[in-house]
């Protein structure tokens, strides 16, 4: 199974998003990395890589990349793999620990994501399905709903829509549309993202962003109209874009993301009972992982994050304080006011009343 992020028109589009690439290529393995970091230490991240056969093609992958890493004064390199031919039968996270890595503060792929096999038939695809998802794919176009398939890049604008509603809505952060719009601009005429667009009479309603590799299809950024909401179009939007997936001729469909082990605390709880009531298998891999080219450097890099992670929790807290310290002058407020009129109003409007009374006397 290949990933997209590990591809050349992958590396394309950061190219175009001014990073620096470096590839490398050998016997049973390759790797796409960039190069990343700035006040807190360079790097080389090879995002969902590098891809090797065997834990020896693995070796010579991350040789090659420490090599250029120490070529451009980097302090580590950041590495995702996701292969478990490379660890074999132990677990992937004692294969990196054993090698000298150490997991990274900050993972940046899902580590947790749900797959669905697409060597199966269409009936079995949808047979694994919710009953709910099942109904809606086969009688959402007797209410005018349709879909359609785009690989106009300027037809990113109705998913920039209703991803800004939904993020206002919502309060989540998404990505920029500069960034959307340059992956449209890159991936689609190279036949490696696909914009499935939901409408109703004719009019958007929502839409899907997806990337293709040779064999698996990614669904990695989603949004739909809260107008619209009552038609869940989001359901039968997305079993469209499994099955047009099939018809391509992919064998894997990437849901990307889900919360570990079905947490119910987890930010991405929500729509990871979404994701799963469309069948397929539940995949975890080991994360992300770094490894010292520079020991000082590394040990540097910590302490800075270590530093800003502390100045962020203080900046927290003392919002929390402040907002609480708010509240609280509120309330006062509120119940200064409500004694006020409710007990001194009165008092004062029956001692003005004696006073007249006696000055009329």
């Amino acid at each position: 199974m290949s990933t997209i992020l590990q591809s050349d028109i992958w590396a394309q589009l950061q190219e175009a998003n001014g990073h620096r690439v470096f590839r490398g290529e050998g016997e049973g393995w390759r790797y796409m990395a960039t190069l990343e970091g700035g006040s807190t230490g360079r790097y080389l991240y090879a995002p969902y890589g590098p891809e090797a056969d065997n834990a020896a093609a693995f070796d010579a992958a991350i040789a090659d990349m420490k090599r250029v890493a120490a070529d451009n004064k980097c302090w580590f390199i950041r590495v995702e793999p996701i292969n478990d031919a490379i660890w074999g039968s132990q677990s992937g996270e004692a294969f990196l620990a054993a090698r000298g890595f150490t997991l990274s503060p900050r993972q940046v792929q899902p580590s947790h994501t749900q797959m669905i096999d697409l060597t199966q038939s269409e009936d079995q695809i949808l047979k694994d399905m919710k009953s709910t998802n099942r109904n809606l794919h086969r009688n959402i176009h007797k209410k005018g709903v349709t879909f359609e398939k785009s690989q106009n890049p300027a037809d990113i604008k109705i998913l920039l829509k209703y991803l800004d509603e939904t993020a206002g809505r919502a309060g989540f952060n998404r990505q920029q549309d500069d960034y959307l719009t340059r992956v449209a601009q890159v991936l689609m005429p190279a036949d490696a993202a696909a914009l499935f667009i939901a409408k109703v009479d004719g009019e958007p309603i929502g839409a899907s962003l997806t990337y293709d590799s040779d064999d698996t299809r990614v669904y990695a950024h989603a949004a739909t109209s809260f107008a619209h909401r009552k038609l869940q179009v989001g359901n039968p939007l997305l079993s469209t874009i499994i099955l047009d997936a099939k018809e391509k001729g992919l064998t894997h469909m990437d849901l990307f993301g889900i919360a570990p082990n079905d947490d119910p605390n987890h930010e991405w709880a929500g729509f990871t009972k979404f994701k799963k009531s469309f069948g397929g298998t539940s995949v975890a891999y080991p994360g992300t992982w770094d490894l010292p080219v520079s020991t000082a450097g590394y040990k540097a890099y910590q302490g800075i994050r270590a530093g800003r992670e502390t100045l962020a929790q203080g900046i927290r807290a003392g919002r929390e304080a402040l907002a609480q310290g708010i509240r609280a002058g509120c309330e006062a407020l509120a119940q200064g006011k409500k004694f006020a009129t409710g007990t001194l109003l009165p008092k004062a409007k029956d001692a003005a009343g004696k006073v007249r009374a006696r000055i009329g006397k």
